[in-house]
């Protein structure tokens, strides 16, 4: 057969006349040579690499760092597509020059995927690449692909009171980490999803706030808040560490979690599980939002600024008060 009609059939090009007999005989053929396209050569007749650029803070062995990682190899498998990847270590030039190594390398697009949920400078990107954060956003506007922090709190709220719950408390409240998006884009509207539910319930809620989430001070806290206000039934944790931190001084203190105080959180890290009773917590979506990452940048997801829901994992630390 011809060379440009085995380039058809192996490159399923479409509009070929070539019938299905040539066709099954030139793969066949292709099957038994052992014969496989050669990449480079492709990307100079087609104009791209089919690899994509990932670039994280942290490509650390986490639930959240696997999940991330595992989200980019899965789409990028589903699309035919090869993933390069670095890490900066939080390092602004690291970043920027981990960026510029992808565009050298003419990957198709790049993620760059954070482990907290906050603002990074980034350099204007050469060639026109694509170029999407995941859980974290741009000074340059890039399309992004965040956590619906704002959902979540209003979910571990509503949880609360749905169950009976009046007599709430919050510790782990981060009022210097709210106003400095280089810090968080998010976690202010975990707060606000929390407070609109309480507010609608006409609850109002004694709290306490801290420079970072530590379970060291968080022990301290839930003493404080609980001396101050005995008659509370339900802590929400700004997060699992802090959470751990409660258990630890309701412990302390002879009380049982759920029994005598209900415990929620956010985040679902991986000892939530392992605790007893096991923490009820809203998921962070690390590996959900690396799929809408890639499906934006290579897939037939439009650009944009999306939200991924985060899942309410219930389980035996919150008393049914009904």
């Amino acid at each position: 057969m011809s060379r440009a009609a085995v380039s058809m059939i192996l490159n399923e090009r479409p509009g070929s006349r070539l019938s299905a007999e040539a066709v099954q005989r030139v793969r066949a053929a292709a099957a038994e040579l052992g014969y496989r396209p050669n990449p480079a050569a492709q990307s100079l007749r087609l104009g791209t690499t089919r690899t994509i650029g990932f670039i994280s803070d942290q490509v650390t062995i986490t639930r959240y760092a696997s999940g991330m990682i595992r989200g980019v190899l899965d789409s990028a498998k589903t699309h035919d597509h090869t993933v390069l990847m670095a890490e900066t270590g939080g390092d602004p030039v690291a970043l920027n020059d981990a960026i510029e190594s992808m565009v050298d390398r003419r990957v198709d697009g790049i993620i760059v995927g954070l482990m907290a949920a906050r603002m990074v400078e980034l350099p204007k990107v050469r060639h026109r690449v694509p170029l999407v954060m995941v859980n974290g956003t741009s000074s340059r506007e890039h399309p992004s692909v965040l956590p619906s922090e704002r959902e979540a709190g209003a979910a571990v709220a509503r949880h609360l009171v749905e169950q009976g719950h009046r007599r709430i408390g919050i510790v782990g409240e981060l009022p210097d980490v709210i106003a400095d998006p280089y810090r968080s884009v998010t976690i202010g509207e975990r707060f606000e999803g929390i407070d609109r539910v309480l507010d609608d319930a006409g609850i109002t809620a004694p709290r306490t706030s801290m420079a970072e989430w530590d379970p060291t001070d968080a022990f301290e806290q839930t003493h404080d808040i609980l001396d101050a206000d005995p008659e509370l039934t339900a802590l929400i944790a700004g997060n699992d560490r802090v959470a751990f931190g409660i258990y630890q001084a309701l412990a302390q203190r002879g009380l049982r979690v759920a029994e005598d105080v209900s415990v929620i959180s956010f985040d679902d890290e991986e000892l939530a599980a392992y605790q007893r009773p096991g923490l009820t917590t809203a998921r962070l979506p690390y590996e959900e939002m690396a799929h809408r990452g890639v499906e934006m940048l290579i897939g037939d997801r439009e650009l944009s600024h999306d939200r991924v829901p985060m899942p309410l994992i219930v389980r035996q630390s919150v008393r049914d008060l009904r």
